[in-house]
């Protein structure tokens, strides 16, 4: 099969789109034909050696989380799926989805949603499940509360905003000029623009700050955020993490830091979301496979509109 492989950490340019053996499933693994794929910044991090500790210096490395296609085989233990099934979800790590096939766990991945092609199926799993997770495990929203979004037009801020209002809150999205428009299509209450204008500095103070950009900490934000609220960032700096465990132990504001746990159950429930029009997915540009390191640095420039997809031309299944 056709793969982008990396032999070892660096730029961009360490990708490599090559002919590789296809994978081989154990027994809760489906084989999947790959249709689309999609960048998220940890995968130019990995790629980058940012996150070596853990993704380690073994290689080659075939990289990518998201995923969507079609089941062409399953394993001895696969009970949730059969061969012809549409689906998307989560490799494990560090990757596997710039491929024409990937082996991924029956629990990581749902039926696509009926509504979405691939490619825009691609784009969801990642991204939503980490806004998802950060305002439903890490905020405990509730409706009626006030959530600011910062990096509202963002890959997770897109999903964070439609999430937020399908939960019942009332959603201020952060973003620069020329997004605000997209960003009250999502449906936010109320925009501001950074480039206007410092959000810590607002009059009016939040339940729930999610930094989908990972550029703020509580300290920064503690002003405007109300006595119980909670902050929620997706870059666990050190700082972050020791105002984490500081609050963690008293009462008042809170600082948090989201790991995205891929999982079926939330992937079903973000396509019953997206199926009854709650979400929709914005995508900024589109790559073939083989363009990957565009695309890669495309993501690096930080001023993608929502998400970057990945996808490869239909090709006769062979296993």
């Amino acid at each position: 099969m056709k793969a982008v492989v990396i032999y070892r950490y660096g730029a961009a340019e360490v990708l490599q789109y090559e002919e590789v053996e296809q994978p081989k499933i154990e027994p809760m693994q489906l084989l999947v034909k790959v249709r689309a794929s999609s960048v998220n910044p940890v995968d130019w991090k990995i790629r980058q050696g940012m996150l070596s500790l853990i993704s380690g210096s073994k290689f080659p490395k075939i990289l990518g989380f998201d995923v969507a296609g079609d089941v062409v085989a399953v394993g001895s233990g696969v009970t949730r799926f059969k061969a012809g099934d549409a689906i998307y979800g989560s490799t494990s790590f560090p990757g596997g989805g710039y491929a024409e096939f990937a082996a991924v766990r029956e629990n990581l991945v749902a039926l696509k949603p009926a509504n979405l092609n691939y490619e825009e199926a691609a784009t969801v799993p990642l991204a939503a499940l980490t806004a998802l997770q950060a305002l439903r495990d890490e905020g405990n929203i509730q409706a009626g509360q006030t959530v600011l979004i910062n990096g509202a037009a963002g890959g997770v801020g897109i999903f964070a905003v439609q999430i937020a209002k399908a939960l019942g809150a009332v959603v201020t999205g952060v973003s620069s000029t020329k997004n605000l428009d997209l960003v009250k299509s999502l449906l936010a209450d109320r925009v501001i623009d950074y480039t206007q204008q410092d959000f810590t500095e607002d009059t009016a103070q939040y339940d729930i700050i999610f930094d989908a950009v990972g550029k703020r900490s509580l300290s920064q934000t503690k002003r405007v955020l109300k006595p119980n609220g909670i902050y929620i960032t997706t870059l666990p700096s050190p700082e972050v993490f020791l105002e984490g465990v500081l609050t963690a132990f008293l009462p008042g504001q809170k600082a948090k830091f989201i790991l995205e746990k891929p999982n079926t159950q939330d992937l079903v429930y973000l396509k019953e979301l997206i199926e009854a029009g709650k979400i929709r997915v914005v995508i900024d540009r589109t790559y073939p496979l083989q363009e990957l390191a565009a695309a890669h640095s495309y993501s690096e420039t930080g001023r993608a509109v929502g998400k970057i997809a990945l996808v490869q031309p239909v090709v006769n299944i062979a296993i």
